[in-house]
């Protein structure tokens, strides 16, 4: 069964230990790697540069400590300068300090501190001592930990700051009994009226087309609502070097003429001799090792471990049966059932961890030397063969934070998910065994709590990889090729992506960061770059090989500018264009200077409203603050003029006002609108910075 398990190996496992972020991102090699760009700068924000040498550097420092990696991290990096650069400008005209205090009261509450055991004291509260005994050891450690230290410091410092900017807008923001009272009666004023409405949907968007023009005159009227960073948008073809239909079949057949005897010549006696196939073979795990592509594994299998496609048939045939052949991924395979047993499918496992100083991830509590933390762990492991309690010596002793709290407890352990020593002790032993290990972590009492079996199938797999031969190759070359030529010589991208059978992705947006292009597997970053080179221009095609295939693609668009182009801002804009052109169409339509005039012509009825607020401006079902305003400032038995709402165009005719009774004191409403102004605060400040900053980035043409 080795093939099934090689083969989910191939496809990719991806095993991620997740450890202390703090410390991780602090220990590691923090000031190294990066790209040396001199003096160059990746971009200005209001006058003041971005040096490339500390951005990359900032980017190595967070891929090292395990928190992101490729395009995410660029643009975070990117976001988090812009950022301090426009707060810091802030702070320093407020003239905001940090002084050691406030910092050391954000450390406390910063949940990398006031969370982690390492800070805490027995109540559970942050502990001074034991941050001082912390900054101690990271001075001691050298100057990289150090300094990695202190830019995390800053960063601690920068968050202050701002929320200290933040909190003292807040504090200046005072409600006045005028808005009270306003908020009041925009709620308790209700108004009723008669209206004639025709909706937007009754124009087809057809009648409305909005072009590129439109759209781009929209955006620079509004600039400030469109901001956005360099962008290029490529069309792609991707020629995958995939099997052929043939090849395929030739893989199959490979599997199936193993099933059958096979004649062969015999140097020694000279004469030829048969050999059992597959079907009828003696020395089964020979002949795997001799004629798979994957070689055999004795393991014995659950039935959800299997392919699901053929986990039934293959789990419930009987032993010494053949199933197959069988796709399973990019293998023809075959397999026999060889034997079938009940199998450990988890253990449940009780231990108490005991480290030492210098042990891996232990904290600065840990204060025995290793020969120390020996003695214990024997002392507790007699106390344990003695008949103490298990759970109590844990809780009282161990130092793994994971199992403290239930009595050193692991439920449904499986195979590998422990550290070595540990998983071999458990899975080689029987139910109640008590022992003693030592790992990277510290030395382990270990207790075998249950044994979960579960019934297996051992199967043996020949399986034959599924791969292009030399003549699909060349073919594939060759289509290539010639699609590059044909859309080099000013054939139509798409169109020749559908005349050669091929997939053409669109216009697709892609920053100088991206790794991958949409809908195609690997790593893409050659082709990125070429189109953010400077010479790429527009039109431009180019060819990419790789061992998955070959990768064609054409620049289509270049924005180097602070704006959206229209095709990006579409989505956004088009609807409200649409809209304002259905709207000229319908006030046409609806002509008249009354209700009935316009109900009439426009061969809509008459509808009511009633009681409705400022606050709620439901009208048609839909909400139109705009329609409900109109109303409410007109006096009984007037009309308005066409009014264009969110969803159509209106004409309203108020009957009656409902004025909202003067209250004794509007305290609760002068609470209610101050919390709601100052909750807004956060995202109003930064958005107001941002929209009126000027950012130039660069990214794009330095870190080519």
């Amino acid at each position: 069964m080795a093939v099934l398990q090689k083969i989910r190996e191939k496809s990719g496992l991806l095993i991620g230990v997740i450890g202390f972020c703090l410390l991780a991102f602090i220990a590691g090699d923090l000031l190294s790697g990066g790209i040396n760009f001199n003096s160059r700068n990746v971009g200005e924000v209001n006058g003041t540069a971005i040096s490339a040498v500390d951005y990359t550097n900032k980017i190595n420092n967070l891929e090292q400590s395990g928190q992101g990696k490729g395009a995410q991290l660029y643009n975070q990096v990117w976001t988090n300068e812009v950022r301090t650069i426009l707060f810091n400008d802030q702070l320093e005209k407020a003239g905001l300090r940090l002084g050691k205090d406030q910092l050391i009261n954000v450390i406390k509450t910063h949940p990398s501190f006031s969370q982690n055991p390492q800070f805490l004291n027995d109540a559970g509260q942050f502990d001074i001592n034991k941050f001082n005994t912390f900054l101690a050891q990271m001075k001691a450690s050298g100057s990289q930990q150090w300094n990695a230290w202190l830019a995390y410091e800053d960063q601690l410092g920068n968050f202050a700051k701002e929320q200290m900017y933040m909190n003292m807008i807040k504090g200046a923001i005072v409600t006045t009994t005028a808005e009270a009272k306003m908020a009041y009666k925009n709620e308790a004023t209700k108004v009723s009226f008669d209206y004639v409405t025709v909706p937007f949907n009754t124009v087809n968007d057809e009648q409305v087309k909005v072009t590129n023009e439109d759209i781009t005159a929209y955006i620079k009227k509004h600039a400030k609502q469109f901001k956005t960073t360099p962008s290029r948008k490529v069309e792609y073809v991707f020629v995958a070097n995939k099997p052929s239909k043939e090849d395929e079949a030739q893989a199959k057949q490979l599997v199936e003429d193993l099933l059958k005897p096979s004649v062969i010549f015999n140097q020694t006696t000279n004469k030829n001799d048969t050999i059992s196939g597959f079907t009828k073979a003696t020395d089964v795990k020979e002949f795997v090792n001799l004629n798979s592509d994957v070689p055999f594994d004795s393991t014995y299998y659950a039935k959800e471990q299997l392919p699901a496609e053929h986990a039934e048939k293959l789990f419930n045939a009987p032993i010494g049966s053949i199933y197959g052949p069988y796709v399973f991924n990019d293998y023809y395979a075959v397999s026999k059932v060889i034997a079938k047993k009940n199998t450990t499918e988890t253990v449940d496992a009780s231990h108490i961890l005991i480290a030492y100083k210098g042990a891996m991830k232990a904290d600065a509590t840990v204060s025995l030397t290793k020969a120390e933390a020996k003695a214990k762990a024997e002392a507790l492991l007699k106390q344990a063969q003695g008949g103490a309690n298990f759970a109590a010596l844990a809780t009282e002793n161990t130092n793994d934070s994971g199992s403290k709290g239930t009595g050193g407890k692991y439920p449904n352990i499986r195979k590998g998910q422990m550290v070595p020593t540990f998983d071999q002790y458990i899975f080689n032993n029987p139910v109640g065994k008590l022992g003693l290990v030592e790992s990277d972590f510290g030395f382990h009492v270990l207790k075998v709590d249950k044994i979960n079996e579960k019934e297996g199938v051992q199967l043996a797999t020949i399986a034959k990889k599924i791969e292009p031969s030399t003549k699909t190759q060349d073919q594939i070359y060759s289509q290539a090729n010639k699609f590059l030529e044909n859309v080099e010589n000013g054939k139509d991208f798409a169109k020749e992506a559908t005349t050669q059978g091929l997939t053409s992705f669109p216009a697709t947006k892609i920053s100088p960061f991206d790794e991958q292009l949409v809908g195609v597997e690997g790593s893409h970053t050659d082709a990125i770059r070429w189109a953010y080179n400077s010479k790429t221009k527009i039109g431009d095609v180019k060819k990419f090989d790789s061992a998955d295939g070959y990768l064609v693609v054409k620049l289509v668009n270049i924005n180097d500018t602070e704006l959206m182009d229209a095709e990006d801002a579409r989505s956004t804009v088009e609807p409200i264009l649409m809209n304002e052109k259905k709207a000229e169409i319908i006030r046409k339509q609806m002509a008249g200077n009354t209700l009935e005039e316009v109900s009439k012509n426009a061969k809509v009825g008459i509808v009511n409203a009633i009681d409705v607020t400022g606050a709620n401006p439901m009208v048609n079902g839909f909400q139109e603050p705009l329609v409900v305003g109109n109303a409410l400032g007109r006096k009984a038995n007037e009309t308005s003029k066409l009014i264009d709402g969110r969803n159509g165009v209106y004409m309203v005719k108020t009957k009656n006002i409902t004025k909202a009774v003067d209250l004794p004191n509007y305290l609760t409403f002068k609470q209610k609108v101050g919390t709601n102004n100052r909750q807004m605060v956060q995202s109003l400040i930064y958005s107001a910075m941002y929209q009126n900053a000027d950012i130039e980035d660069n990214r794009h043409k330095v870190l080519q």
